[in-house]
């Protein structure tokens, strides 16, 4: 069936193929005129670009040329001139798709076409490896083309200062890991001045491996934590102090909205107990937020109807269906305020300041292209989610490796001495051979075998980047026997040493079979790059787990009915057949998690988007008085139209409106219940807008116009990030525990979406009342400062802790003589550093 609608459709593959070769066959004819131009011609040509580019030329226009440039400049510079088929390559880069390479085809020296085309615009292009090693080995030696051409290049590594890192990022073209590029991301919407920023709009990103980072790593969130400023013993001060106050002379309560508010005679108490002149001081912000909770806390959470204690800590009560909801925890620090009011251990706060999925931030480039040896099998994926075609690009020579059929043992235990026998012999030869594991404790038990049998090996351990790539450099020297995990060694050539073509080649020997096929065809073609010979071949058991997935006991009492023992392998097409299809139903079942996962973190990732856009807005505003007057608006109107609701004027509740006017935004003196009395809810919002102004005009006379501008923008920052911090643990809380919701017959993702979106309209009200009171009620310093919510921020990956390297950045913008100092400031000649 696939054959005929390939008849009658054509092949879409093929069909861009096609028209890939008629561009390359331009660019091919350019050869002639462009190897006759002088060094300064050639260069000269990335200034004419750029100004034709000004005058409105497109990219695409200017394809076949720049590309031809690259290429002879290529010649040139590396003595490597781009093969045809990596010249398709680089055209599916540049219109934005995955360019399936096989390994050893060149595709670093593909990259640097699109990447030299987008950089026309200035706008900056981003090389993201897998890797620092490759990072750095990349921008070194693809650096010498860009530096001919007049580029700049920067490598943007692990533990530079801000000032490297913004270097790095405003060259032309920029090299650094996935990790590396998002967590700057993150920590770019968390800097207090607009100058700290490192990073440039997102605009052109060429991801290497594009597998390994867009799919293996998907689910792995990046993280920055750091710790609080907030201490239990705070929460014991406030809860204690709390209990000194008495009902109506120093606090009122608010039924309808759930609002504690302390009086003047509350505030005057707590500025005694705490032995403090102003309570609205910005130095006491966080003993405020304390006190608030506290209040809420006593006053509008009730034991066994809001909340239970059990085993030592609060549960809350659904209050909708009356279930314990356990694993959730109030925010904002009410959670902790209700534990030391129930006198339990006060846990310690969550402390996530910012997190993102690969997912989520790669789309946000405003063109992603990238390239693998192997993205066929999830082609479905990377059109939906990344809107990217595979275009699978031919060899420059045929593969004539030999993938051998899979052998089938009873046990792990025939399977592992077969293995080896088969590694003993080839070393013996002088073959080399690589080995292929799924798991770290299979290439250990493998390496013990093999000492057994007196066989030198290697094993890769993936940790070591750097003597990773060097150990698979090696790999196809005569006699090598390299163990190492399939995914070890990636970007990396395994290129044959003398004599082993004779001896055929690379030998890869997996030793199980991967839950996805893309992983296995990884492993094989390691071996038998441009045009090499090579082997593959699989050995697996009955007792491997992929094979105990889809039913492997016929097969065995098969074997055994045959009197098959140990030493006899099976060579079948149906078992085969039967892996690939249980291959296939693990992969569909992976996308499955996966799509799951970027659905839930699209809800934050929207949120993400607001916060962040309404940070920078703060960051880059001169002014924030109007942004400020519509937050205080918007509450006024809240307060109004929740005690104003009903049809008949004398239930209005004005009283209660003054309470909360006097506890968040005015003196007593400043405004009355007569003030109000007799008058539409509209009118009374105006009357208080009109107040405000006021009392805000006097605030500025108090200063000078930046000190208010500055005092703005410290409340606001800091009010939002704190704001925003909670909000992200609670939304962690609630995707923990959303999956019960099915047992419910509600939808969990639904839910997620309704909860998340209250949440976040609860925040941003959070936000508004929060930032009017401070405006309004606390007195300004000359000698204010911005802070940061949280000290010791850490970045975290997939749970480990990114361990910061002191490396300087290389940044490589003039041709360096060998001899010279490395212009990484390291000190060493250029021949002993970067130059080797």
């Amino acid at each position: 069936m696939p054959g005929l609608l390939k008849k009658i459709f054509g092949d879409g593959n093929q069909k861009q193929l096609n028209r890939y070769q008629k561009i390359v066959d331009k660019i091919e004819a350019l050869e002639p005129d462009y190897e006759r131009l002088t060094d300064d011609e050639l260069k000269n040509k990335t200034e004419e670009f750029k100004e034709r580019y000004q005058n409105g030329e497109s990219l695409d226009d200017m394809m076949v040329e720049a590309y031809a440039v690259v290429r002879e400049a290529s010649k040139r510079v590396l003595g490597m001139r781009p093969f045809p088929v990596q010249l398709m390559g680089a055209i599916a880069l540049h219109e934005g798709n995955i360019a399936e390479m096989k390994t050893g085809e060149g595709k670093t020296l593909a990259s640097t076409l699109p990447a030299y085309l987008n950089a026309l615009s200035g706008n900056g292009v981003h090389i993201v490896t897998v890797n620092e090693y490759l990072a750095d080995r990349d921008a070194r030696e693809m650096g010498e083309l860009f530096g001919f051409l007049g580029l700049t290049v920067g490598l943007n590594g692990n533990g530079l200062s801000k000032e490297e890192k913004r270097d790095a990022y405003y060259c032309d073209i920029t090299y650094g890991t996935n990790n590396e590029y998002g967590f700057d991301y993150l920590r770019d919407n968390m800097v207090l001045y607009k100058e700290q920023m490192v990073q440039r709009p997102l605009n052109f990103a060429i991801i290497d491996e594009v597998d390994s980072i867009l799919i293996d790593e998907a689910r792995t969130p990046l993280i920055i934590s750091g710790s609080a400023q907030k201490s239990a013993s705070l929460y014991q001060q406030a809860n204690s102090f709390v209990n000194t106050l008495n009902k109506e002379t120093d606090y009122t309560y608010d039924e309808k909205t759930k609002g504690v508010q302390l009086t003047e005679e509350g505030i005057n108490k707590a500025e005694r107990y705490f032995s403090i002149e102003n309570l609205f001081d910005l130095n006491h912000v966080t003993l405020t937020h304390h006190i608030n909770q506290a209040l809420k806390a006593h006053v509008s959470m009730h034991r066994d109807t809001d909340y239970v204690v059990q085993e030592g800590e609060v549960v809350i009560v659904d209050q909708f269906t009356g279930r314990l909801m356990k694993g959730r925890r109030y925010s904002d620090g009410l959670h902790q305020a209700i534990e030391a009011k129930e006198g339990l251990q006060i846990q310690n706060e969550s402390m996530t300041l910012a997190s993102i999925t690969f997912q989520n931030f790669f789309r946000m480039y405003q063109k992603l292209s990238g390239m693998t040896g192997t993205a066929k099998t999830e082609e479905e994926e990377f059109r939906n989610i990344y809107n990217m075609d595979v275009i699978a690009i031919p060899t420059n020579k045929p593969i004539i490796r030999d993938d051998r059929a899979d052998l089938i043992y009873k046990s792990m235990e025939g399977k592992f001495r077969a293995v080896v026998e088969n590694i003993k012999e080839r070393y013996e030869q002088g073959q080399p051979v690589l080995v292929g594991t799924v798991a770290v404790e299979t290439s250990e038990l493998i390496s013990q075998l093999l000492k057994k049998k007196g066989v030198k090996h290697n094993v890769l351990n993936a940790k070591n980047h750097f003597r990773e790539a060097e150990i698979i450099e090696n790999a196809g020297q005569k006699g090598a026997v390299t163990i190492a995990t399939n995914m070890a060694g990636r970007g990396t050539d395994i290129k044959l040493g003398e004599g082993v073509v004779d001896l055929g080649g690379l030998a890869v020997i997996g030793t199980e079979r991967h839950e996805s096929r893309r992983i296995d065809n990884q492993l094989r073609g390691r071996s038998g790059r441009q045009g090499d010979p090579g082997l593959s071949q699989f050995y697996l058991s009955m007792e491997d787990e992929l094979m105990r997935r889809f039913g492997s006991d016929n097969l065995r009492s098969m074997m055994e009915r045959l009197g098959m023992d140990d030493t006899q392998p099976i060579e079948s097409k149906m078992v085969s057949r039967a892996v690939e299809s249980a291959q296939k139903r693990v992969e569909g079942n992976n996308f499955d998690a996966r799509k799951t996962v970027l659905s839930y973190d699209d809800v934050l990732r929207q949120q993400r988007e607001i916060i962040y856009k309404q940070r920078f807005d703060v960051i880059d505003s001169e002014n924030l008085r109007e942004i400020i007057e519509g937050m205080m608006q918007s509450t006024v109107e809240r307060v109004i139209q929740s005690h104003t609701a009903d049809d008949l004027e004398e239930n209005w509740e004005l009283s209660t409106i003054i309470e909360y006017l006097h506890g968040n935004l005015f003196d007593p003196e400043d405004i009355t219940a007569d003030d109000l009395l007799g008058k539409e809810p509209e009118e009374m919002i105006e009357l208080i807008m009109e107040k405000i102004k006021e009392k805000y005009d006097e605030k500025e006379e108090e200063l000078t116009p930046e000190q208010m501008r500055e005092f703005e923008k410290v409340i606001l920052l800091r009010t939002v990030d704190t704001k925003w911090m909670d909000h992200i643990d609670q939304m962690d809380q609630l995707r923990q525990g959303i999956h019960l919701r099915a047992y419910g017959q509600n939808d969990p993702l639904q839910e997620y979406q309704a909860e998340g979106f209250h949440m976040f309209e609860q925040m941003i009200i959070a936000i508004e009342e929060e930032v009017s009171k401070y405006v309004m009620k606390a007195q300004i310093r000359e000698n204010l400062k911005r802070q940061e919510v949280v000290k010791n921020t850490q970045a975290v990956s997939g749970g480990e802790d990114n361990k910061k390297k002191s490396r300087k950045p290389y940044v490589k913008k003039e041709n360096v003589g060998r001899n010279d100092p490395c212009p990484c400031g390291s000190g060493k000649k250029y021949k002993n550093c970067h130059g080797r």
